[in-house]
């Protein structure tokens, strides 16, 4: 059974290629100016938190009077969209979904979804998305590398209540995570996150998270959660796996192991065979 699974994960990668190659050449998209990333997407709030991040003497005290803390856990919200962009986003979403186009599913927990990088939108959107986030995982994040997150894996869950209507206790295979509500109307549903993967706790202490559409949660990839079951409507998510080598490359982050690599066609799981030229000015402490 080990090996059967070992081989099929060998197959995700060569099929999801040639599923964006169907895609590119057949699907029409809805709203194709949502696949580059723009200033008039992100929330204000967010463009002055990053200009705040970007500047001189930036520090994480400062950093944190402009975002919501939730307990200890390192769990922080944070403007990310506009209302007007997700409306897009989730509008240019259900017309792939409803389309005869061939289509991935995010991972092994989430029936219902879809792999960005599928649709094309990894270097025009989401690689500058990462990029703008990392003055912000620098300060929030830097033992994880969060000035240095070079790659991801980008996609959207959706549940409702015919379908997928919640996510069981687990950790991402990510340095850090970032999981914006895109909407749409739901009711229940919250986050909860429970101890840090590599620091269990007899008796774990839980805490709930509301969804805020257009809001998002920073959370470390290690952080156990899940989410609770909605009670009616449907819920969208946009989730990005952020990945930094120069740590990973040290330790894979599921199996605590000194990773053993395969070739693999773009990002893979974020391992890279040399040490990124980042590795020198990363905060690793």
């Amino acid at each position: 059974q080990i090996e059967a699974e070992v081989q099929r994960r060998k197959q995700l990668t060569h099929q999801s290629v040639e599923r964006r190659a169907i895609i590119s050449k057949c699907y029409r998209p809805k709203h194709p100016e949502v696949y580059t990333l723009q200033d008039s997407f992100l929330a204000p709030e967010f463009l002055e938190i990053e200009r705040f991040c970007s500047s001189p003497g930036a520090d994480l005290q400062g950093l944190l009077s402009y975002l919501e803390s939730f307990s200890d856990k390192r769990i922080y919200r944070l403007p990310v969209f506009t209302e007007q962009f997700c409306q897009a986003l989730l509008e240019e979403l259900e017309n792939f979904e409803q389309s005869d186009m061939p289509k991935g599913r995010p991972n092994t927990m989430n029936n219902f979804g879809v792999l960005l990088n599928e649709l094309g939108m990894d270097e025009p959107f989401l690689t500058p998305l990462r990029e703008r986030l990392r003055p912000i995982t620098a300060l929030l994040y830097p033992e994880l590398g969060g000035a240095c997150l070079d790659s991801h894996k980008a996609f959207v869950v959706k549940y409702s209540l015919h379908e997928d209507l919640d996510l069981s206790s687990h950790y991402d295979n990510a340095e850090v995570t970032l999981n914006v509500s895109l909407g749409k109307e739901f009711t229940e549903g919250n986050l909860y996150f429970g101890d840090f993967s590599q620091d269990p706790s007899p008796v774990p202490q839980y805490i709930e998270v509301e969804h805020r559409a257009g809001r998002g949660l920073l959370h470390r990839g290690g952080q156990i959660h899940g989410a609770l079951p909605i009670a009616s409507g449907e819920r969208w998510n946009l989730i990005v796996w952020m990945r930094s080598s120069a740590v990973r490359n040290q330790l894979c982050p599921m199996c605590l192991r000194k990773p053993e690599l395969v070739e693999a066609e773009g990002f893979g799981d974020g391992f890279t065979e040399e040490p990124p030229p980042a590795l020198s000015v990363c905060a690793l402490g």
